[in-house]
């Protein structure tokens, strides 16, 4: 008997007309924290040459609360999900693409990074962004690895020339980036003295071996004067009289290498704009003629732009790996859903060691 149209019908699935999707946190334009908004979306196409990561743990960063908030020199243009670091399992290493397949396979644990695009279940990227995740270390460590650490590990090295004679001050040494500069200083023999706002911070410093914290007073200048601290080099994201008052500081050769600005942090969903413009007028500014006369140097740098040079970024990355380091220390884990919580409190300035998104498997 011939099929009824019933009968042709009922055994088609519903599910085989599910297209694969994804889920990112998402902003139609930078400006304010309140805009980002999770959605779901269809899953693209792999590009060539590129690996599919299942992402399970993003890296929260300064970085993305000035780029949503309009703060951020580098923000893209129009829409754009925030994130710069994250780690996963390669779940598609594409069907014919046989030079990625030498490098990393189907069910290889990794941890990346990438220019925006990291608040998200699935990323896309180049090999060349990525790294074999240790075997001891949890998803959530691996997040908390990538940025933060080239980060400290350039300012260190490649501009700041640390010597293991060296007497290095370090701002908010319970942060990611300052953890991580705190840890790398000490393997490479040289002397780290780290500066945190409270005394609750600094008591977690010490009992994870770090035994110079300065617990930052209203009068810094006053405050490194009177304790006669000297430094060779200075590691700085805060800004204003705080870098002042440590430049001041340097012996002759010293650097002052800074890669933020953290006072100029919003302390809401969008930046006071006025109170912004009167930080930026007095800014800390430093004379070239004086530097000259007393042997002292400023650098600056914004690790993002190092994306586009990969193959500085790799000789990086191998350097870190040669170093036995402990894997990073996560002070906050949030669940996926929970971004704009996990943004008030990296905002707050309470958090210590590295804020992550968890995503559900």
């Amino acid at each position: 008997m011939r099929p009824t149209l019933r009968q042709r019908i009922l055994p088609v699935s519903l599910s085989e007309f599910t297209m694969p999707t994804l889920t990112a946190w998402e902003t139609p334009k930078a400006g304010s924290l309140a805009r980002l908004t999770q959605k779901t979306m269809p899953l693209p196409t792999l590009p060539l040459g590129q690996l599919r990561i299942g992402v399970h743990a993003v890296g929260l960063n300064f970085a993305d609360i000035f780029a949503l908030t309009g703060l951020y020199s580098a923000t893209p243009q129009g829409a754009f999900t925030p994130g710069l670091e994250f780690s996963g399992t390669v779940i598609d290493a594409g069907a014919h693409n046989k030079a990625t397949d030498s490098l990393f396979k189907v069910g290889d644990r990794v941890m990346g990074v990438t220019r925006f695009g990291g608040y998200c279940s699935v990323i896309d990227s180049e090999p060349d962004y990525l790294m074999p995740l240790p075997h001891h270390w949890d998803f959530p460590q691996g997040a908390a690895f990538p940025a933060q650490t080239l980060t400290a590990w350039y300012a260190l090295t490649t501009l700041g020339n640390l010597q293991p004679d060296h007497n290095v001050l370090i701002h908010s040494a319970a942060g990611g980036v300052g953890l991580q500069a705190m840890k790398l200083t000490q393997a490479l023999g040289a002397t780290p003295v780290g500066t945190v706002g409270n005394p609750n911070k600094a008591r977690i410093l010490q009992d994870m071996g770090f035994s110079d914290v300065l617990v930052r007073q209203r009068d810094f200048s006053r405050q490194l004067t009177e304790s006669g601290h000297r430094f060779d080099l200075v590691l700085d994201a805060i800004g204003g009289t705080v870098q002042q008052a440590s430049f001041a500081a340097l012996n002759p050769m010293g650097r002052l290498v800074v890669f933020g600005a953290a006072e100029f942090t919003p302390t809401g969903n969008r930046p006071n704009y006025l109170k912004a413009a009167w930080r930026y007028l007095r800014r800390p500014r430093y004379d070239v003629m004086d530097m000259i006369s007393n042997n002292r140097s400023v650098m600056a740098f914004n690790l993002i732009w190092l994306w586009e040079q990969k193959t500085i970024m790799q000789t990086l990355l191998r350097e870190l790996q040669a170093i036995d380091l402990p894997p990073p220390h996560v002070g906050h884990r949030f669940a996926f859903d929970d971004a704009h919580a996990a943004l008030a409190l990296l905002q707050s300035g309470q958090s210590v060691g590295k804020v992550v998104l968890e995503v559900p498997q």
